[in-house]
């Protein structure tokens, strides 16, 4: 029915798309890598074609202002252009936050013609945008450029690495469609449209009322299912665009392509959660639903004390055991059992690790992945959310997040 192959690279990729990063003077650090360049702090996407576009934004009640600028257009508007920044959230900024990006873009028609133009920011909140410093971007962008590599490493802020992704979908029918993603995070991230940038562009021929579908679906099979520190941002983003060029579409297809792009930019965002050594899945079965499966994992992936466990690669089962207890939800100790990997690591028959499966717990531990299994033993409500553990280097990256 369909092939899915992986591409180098990003945004490039896809027919009628173009995209570029810059660096005026927020940024003044080396590059996270190790190159000797500054990274970008201004990038831009732009379409020859109109896109249709989805959004999913954060549930944080104080949405920032380029969350509101974009609300201000009518319902199902299409666009040709996002502009973002680094350095900067434009939050909590008040009415002046959105007539700020309202001069920007004034700015931009001397430039480029764009139609309903976007912006998204990320960085610290409080501060109003330096519209000169963005807006001398625009002497330095090259319109027509496909550097997926500059834009993606644009909106970076405490991220160690760039997360771009891009596939190709082939259809039996002959046509074929390609749809790829960038996005940003690391710190402030909490199940809960987790804090985060992230641009999905595709030349499928998506009609809107399926991207709206297959981006909700997406976004809570990812995005919302994993955590770094339980915070959720002013900021969260994410935004799928089509601007239909390749005249291909097959649902299943997207829907497939769109899942495992979503949900493996999730993976590097916990990979590359601010200090981060280990990525942990939680599994919790035998719920009495689903509905008290997700509150339990997501327990477990937000707490503190598991977390700062994983760091210690400590296997206190009586953290996990004690925060699903504290979630709220219907659990009973003599039913609750819990594996580390394959390892039995608690039932009511073995309360006590003997020192065999101790000293294979903390080998399991020192992995820089593994799994948490919980069975309630009490139905058949099942939910897997994804965890970090929380280091030294967490405490000192933020306690320096302005400095």
């Amino acid at each position: 029915m369909f092939n899915l192959f992986s591409l180098k690279g990003g945004i490039k990729n896809v027919q009628g798309f173009f995209c570029d990063g810059v660096n005026v003077g927020m940024k003044t650090n080396p590059a996270n890598s190790g190159d000797s360049d500054i990274d970008g702090d201004v990038a831009f996407i732009r379409s020859e074609a109109l896109c249709d576009i989805s959004a999913k934004f954060t549930t944080n009640k104080f949405q920032a202002s380029p969350i509101k600028h974009y609300q201000q257009y009518p319902k199902d508007f299409q666009t040709n252009f996002i502009l973002m920044n680094a350095k900067n959230a434009n939050a909590m900024t008040g009415k002046k936050g959105v007539e700020d990006i309202e001069t920007i873009f004034k700015k931009l028609d001397n430039y480029i013609p764009t139609h309903n133009p976007i912006m998204s920011s990320t960085g610290v909140i409080g501060y109003r945008l330096n519209i000169d410093k963005i807006t001398s971007a625009f002497d330095k962008f090259n319109f027509n450029a496909k550097n997926s590599n500059k834009t993606a490493r644009a909106i970076m802020t405490t991220d160690k690495f760039k997360k771009e992704i891009a596939f190709e979908i082939k259809l039996d029918n002959g046509g074929s469609f390609n749809i790829a993603g960038i996005c940003k995070g690391a710190g402030m991230i909490n199940p809960a449209m987790a804090t985060m940038l992230c641009f999905i562009v595709t030349d499928a021929n998506i009609p809107k009322e399926d991207m709206d579908e297959l981006l909700n679906e997406a976004v809570e099979n990812s995005f919302n299912k994993i955590s770094v520190d339980g915070d959720t941002s002013t900021n969260d983003t994410v935004m799928l665009l089509s601007n239909k060029l390749s005249g291909a579409y097959n649902k299943e297809a997207f829907r497939l392509a769109l899942n495992k792009l979503t949900f493996e930019l999730a993976m590097m965002i916990l990979k590359d959660g601010e200090g981060a050594n280990k990525l942990v899945a939680f599994e919790v079965k035998g719920a009495k639903n689903t509905q008290e499966a997700e509150i339990a994992s997501k327990a477990l992936s937000n707490s503190l004390l598991v977390k700062t466990a994983l760091f210690g690669e400590d296997p206190n089962w009586g953290r996990i055991a004690s925060t699903i207890g504290a979630s709220g939800i219907e659990c009973n100790e003599e039913k609750l059992i819990i594996y580390y990997d394959n390892l039995l690591i608690y039932s009511n028959e073995q309360r006590e690790l003997d020192l065999i499966r101790e000293e294979e717990a903390y080998k399991i531990m020192k992995n820089s992945s593994f799994k948490v299994t919980c069975d309630l033993g009490l139905g058949d409500g099942e939910f897997t959310s994804y965890g970090c553990d929380l280091s030294y280097e967490y405490v000192k990256i933020n306690a320096e997040y302005r400095t």
